[in-house]
């Protein structure tokens, strides 16, 4: 749906469902939010690790998200700072925002101008708020699904919260785009890594799914870096361990296929190296070039028979 500018520059139009929420172990804190609207994690999610997370929707006022977090930073409470938020806002009846700190307190405010059907549910660790949705069963479905999914990891959590809500009518106008956003409970030791997960599907005919799936493939290419790791320190055998368990979230990806080979080779596990090698080398010749270029980084480490035979296959 098109941007409207209402009154000014910080007002957009993104009726919506989201959920704010902590993981109690970790203290990781998260917004996931769907829309039939181009884009909608830019506008709707923000967060910060050890200060807390922000979802802003329905009319929004963008400057909710950074305000709210300041207000947490200076020591207010969720409620404080949404109620300081609202107090001058002219456009408080059709705004719609949900605060939760690194505490796991949580506030949140449904206008009475916002489009039915429009409320929100307030739980432990979480709040779930929608409006302009096609039933009034869609916050009460997504609470009841966090509610239930206490094992999974905070984002998959979150994911499985805003499947839930489609099963009951999700957004009126049908889906768009979604996002995800997960920070720490502690403040990050350095800015770059505030965002532990950020993840975004701009526009997409099934958008829950494709960030559900863009989940996955964010935790296997973690495995990646973790085998990349390995290798920087010479542990070969971490370094297999890793590549197998990202290859096993996604056995067809060539990239993963590839950098076990290699972990294999290097673990001089020839046999099982050569059968992915071959396998990757049919399907894209790039790689083999790749291959005969690592030798000289220090990241196969082969003898010049060995590699031949590979690079043969």
């Amino acid at each position: 749906m098109m941007k409207n500018k209402i009154s000014n520059k910080n007002e957009f139009f993104s009726h919506t469902y989201s959920i704010v929420a902590r993981d109690s172990k970790t203290g990781q804190m998260g917004v996931g939010v769907q829309s039939h609207y181009f884009s909608v994690g830019g506008v709707v999610s923000w967060g910060e690790s050890g200060v807390g997370v922000v979802a802003t929707q329905s009319l929004i006022n963008v400057s909710f998200g950074l305000r709210g977090l300041d207000l947490l930073k200076q020591g207010k409470s969720p409620k404080e700072a949404l109620n300081t938020l609202l107090s001058d806002d002219d456009g408080r009846d059709v705004r719609q925002v949900a605060i939760l700190d690194a505490q796991g307190r949580v506030a949140a405010h449904t206008g009475s101008k916002c489009i039915k059907h429009a409320g929100h549910i307030k739980g432990n660790n979480f709040s779930v708020q929608a409006n302009m949705m096609l039933t009034d069963k869609v916050w009460s479905t997504m609470a009841k699904s966090f509610e239930s999914n206490v094992n999974l990891p905070l984002a998959e959590r979150i994911v499985k919260t805003m499947e839930a809500a489609e099963t009951v009518g999700g957004d009126i106008r049908g889906k768009q785009s979604a996002a995800i956003l997960i920070v720490g409970g502690k403040e990050a030791k350095n800015k770059w890594e505030d965002k532990i997960i950020d993840l975004r599907v701009e526009d997409n005919e099934q958008p829950v799914k494709e960030l559900s799936r863009l989940l996955k493939l964010h935790r296997a290419y973690k495995h990646m870096d973790k085998g990349d790791l390995a290798i920087e320190h010479n542990d070969m055998e971490k370094a297999l361990k890793e590549y197998d368990s990202a290859l096993n979230l996604f056995p067809e990806n060539l990239e993963m296929k590839f950098w076990t080979a290699v972990s294999l080779a290097n673990n001089q596990k020839l046999k099982e190296a050569s059968e992915l090698f071959k396998s990757i080398f049919i399907k894209d010749n790039n790689w083999r070039l790749l291959t005969e270029r690592l030798p000289e980084s220090g990241l196969l480490n082969l003898n010049k028979k060995e590699l031949e035979d590979i690079l043969s296959l």
